[in-house]
C-alpha cells in the first residue's frame, strides 16, 4: 500500500471518528428539506449558493479543525520524521474533503432538480472550489493556536472567499468579480455555462490557474505549522 493510500484511509477514519460525516449528513437532510419546501423559482435561485457555502464549510473549516486537532495531538510533529511527505499529507486532506463535498453536493442537487447531464459541469465547479477553499484553510490556520481563536477572523476570510455570491444576487456588474478565484467555479455550479464556450473556458481555466499560487502558499504555511 502506498503512503498516500494509507494516509487517505487514516484521514477517512479520523473524519468519521470526529463526526464530520454525521454533520454532513445532517446538513444534506436539512438542505434538501428546505429547498424542496420553497417555491421552484426560489429553489433554482438559492441552490448554487447553498452548494457553494456547504462546500466552504466542508473544506475551509474542516481542514482547519483537522490541522489544529492533529497539531494538538502531536501528529504533525511525528509526521515530520516519517517517510510521509508534506505534499502527500496535504493531498490526502484535499482529496478526502473534496470527495465529501462532491458527494454532498450531488445528493442535494439530484434530490432537488433530478439527474441532469449538467451535473457534470456542476461537479467540476464544486471540485475546483473545494480544492481552493481547502488549501486556503491550510494557508490561514497557521496563524492561530485554537479553533476558538480562529472563529472570529474566519468570518472575514469566508466573506472574502464568498464575494462572488454578491454578484450572483446582482450586487454590481459581473465584470467586477471576474478576478475573484471562485467566480468561475460559481458559474459552473449554476449549470448554465456549458452553453457559452467563452465563459466555459474562463470558468474552468481561471480557477485552475489560481490553484498554483494557493498550493505554494499552503505548502509553505504547512511547513511552518510542522515546526511549531
Amino acid at each position: 500500500m502506498t503512503r498516500l493510500a494509507a494516509t487517505l484511509q487514516t484521514d477517512v477514519r479520523v473524519q468519521l471518528r470526529n463526526g464530520f460525516y454525521l454533520a454532513t449528513g445532517f446538513v444534506v437532510a436539512c438542505s434538501i428539506a428546505l429547498l424542496r419546501w420553497l417555491p421552484d423559482d426560489i429553489t433554482a435561485l438559492l441552490l448554487p449558493v447553498v452548494l457553494l457555502e456547504n462546500v466552504l464549510i466542508n473544506t475551509f473549516y474542516f481542514v482547519s479543525a483537522l490541522l489544529l486537532l492533529e497539531r494538538g495531538e502531536g501528529t504533525l510533529s511525528a509526521q515530520s520524521i516519517t517517510p510521509l511527505r508534506g505534499d502527500e499529507y496535504l493531498a490526502s486532506k484535499v482529496i478526502t474533503l473534496t470527495a465529501l463535498s462532491l458527494v454532498e453536493s450531488l445528493v442535494i442537487a439530484s434530490a432537488v432538480t433530478g439527474l441532469d447531464s449538467q451535473l457534470l459541469m456542476m461537479s467540476l465547479g464544486i471540485a475546483l472550489a473545494a480544492i481552493f477553499f481547502c488549501l486556503s484553510g491550510v494557508a490561514l490556520i497557521v496563524h492561530y493556536e485554537s479553533i476558538n481563536e480562529f472563529i472570529m477572523p474566519s468570518v472575514l476570510y469566508t466573506a472574502v472567499l464568498s464575494l462572488p455570491v454578491l454578484g450572483y444576487f446582482g450586487v454590481g456588474p459581473r465584470d467586477l468579480y471576474l478576478v475573484h478565484p471562485i467566480q468561475g467555479s460559481l458559474e459552473l455550479i449554476q449549470m448554465q455555462t456549458p452553453y457559452m464556450p467563452a465563459r466555459l473556458a474562463y470558468a474552468i481555466g481561471y480557477p485552475l490557474l489560481w490553484l498554483v499560487p494557493i498550493f505554494l502558499w499552503s505548502r509553505r504555511a504547512f511547513r511552518r505549522l510542522q515546526r511549531r
